[in-house]
């Protein structure tokens, strides 16, 4: 049944809990799909678990939790413009569950709910000249990935080609601004992009971008400040920087000239986030604080990062599984039946103030949390 009018919760770009606007009548009801359980909670707690705790570390389970959750909620909005980033990368988790799942039927729900996006008039589109409208494009181009369609093909492309219609005289999207997000909005997009093609100017261009951000931002501890006067390691700012590393290196030809330094970089970083995983699996809200509290959306970031980083060959198996698994299990214990992800910070804009950071609001089920629990328990799901 084709959508009416979109339903619209809106968020402040810079924080603050949703408020419902327009509810969205809708749900889509399925069984999970059996799988092996690759990560029960008894292999890593060295007690007895309950038969609820194991079910949460399966990432079939988990992941057919959250696509659920993610179709049964109304849309989410950047502030009154268009389809919050947020949401676009959770639809981009879920499709690839549903891809890995081989659902059928959950893969068309989903193609279903974002096919507003198809349409520049809707509510849920802006072309604004913006890294956080412009990574839109990685919901349709992910559908295209999945479903030869090229009406979604020709929308993302639109979105990926409007990034670079006025380049700078560096040859970087005028969209540049030097927050580390933006590593994510446009790399994410331009490798989405070159992924559907095959065309290596996509594949440049996302190089292009990481290689001028990468040395303005990355300290030589190998983490990321929030922004050039904002020089705290806010946590989910360095996990978008993480998974952007993470999927340019996953697609970026292994001929690329500047692919070399970007791996070095990865490599740091992920080797200096070690040291720092709290004994409950998770990282903290600013990374080298340890006294500050966990935070879910940045540690799946991590783990997914790691999970790439590992499939790629990138990492090294032996070191990395065992933090990648305790982020997991740390992880699977903040979701709630509905499949809420709990202790995810609301969206932050920048502050050289380590206090702004503390006291930013916890919540559960915001998507910047659920997206990167989806595209973790994809990679669990991929992995032998």
């Amino acid at each position: 049944m084709p959508r009416s009018r979109a339903a619209r919760v809106t968020v402040d770009p810079c924080g603050g809990a949703p408020s419902t606007r327009r509810r969205r009548v809708g749900s889509w009801l399925a069984t999970p799909r059996t799988a092996l359980l690759l990560l029960a909670g008894l292999l890593f707690s060295g007690g007895q678990v309950g038969a609820s705790q194991e079910a949460m570390a399966d990432p079939a389970t988990v992941g057919a939790l959250l696509s659920r959750n993610l179709l049964a909620r109304d849309y989410m909005f950047y502030g009154d413009e268009a389809l919050h980033y947020a949401e676009a990368a959770a639809a981009v988790g879920a499709l690839r569950f549903a891809e890995a799942a081989d659902d059928a039927a959950l893969e068309s729900a989903l193609v279903e709910r974002y096919a507003p996006l198809l349409d520049d008039a809707s509510p849920l589109v802006s072309r604004r000249a913006h890294v956080d409208m412009a990574v839109l494009g990685i919901v349709p181009l992910q559908i295209a990935l999945q479903t030869g369609s090229k009406e979604h093909l020709a929308q993302g492309l639109g979105f990926a080609d409007a990034q670079w219609e006025a380049p700078l005289d560096n040859g970087l999207t005028d969209q540049t601004r030097w927050w580390i997000d933006d590593l994510y909005m446009v790399g994410m997009l331009q490798i989405q992009a070159y992924r559907a093609t095959g065309n290596p100017e996509y594949a440049d261009r996302a190089a292009r971008q990481l290689a001028a951000y990468l040395p303005e931002l990355q300290r030589d501890n190998g983490l990321f400040f929030h922004s050039p006067d904002a020089p705290v390691f806010w946590g989910r700012g360095n996990g978008w920087v993480a998974v952007a590393m993470a999927e340019v290196l996953a697609s970026l030809p292994e001929t690329h000239p500047l692919r070399e330094d970007i791996v070095a970089r990865f490599q740091a970083m992920m080797a200096a986030l070690l040291p720092l995983q709290g004994p409950d699996g998770l990282w903290r809200q600013v990374l080298d604080q340890p006294d500050f509290w966990p935070e879910t959306s940045a540690t799946a970031m991590f783990a997914y990062s790691m999970a790439l980083g590992i499939e790629a060959g990138l990492l090294d198996e032996r070191r990395y599984t065992g933090p990648m698994r305790r982020a997991w299990t740390g992880l699977a214990l903040q979701l709630d039946a509905q499949g809420n992800l709990a202790e995810v910070c609301v969206g932050t804009g920048k502050e050289d103030n380590l206090a702004y950071y503390r006291n930013r609001p916890r919540v559960a089920g915001d998507l910047h949390g659920q997206a990167p629990m989806l595209w973790l328990a994809v990679a669990f799901m991929r992995a032998p």
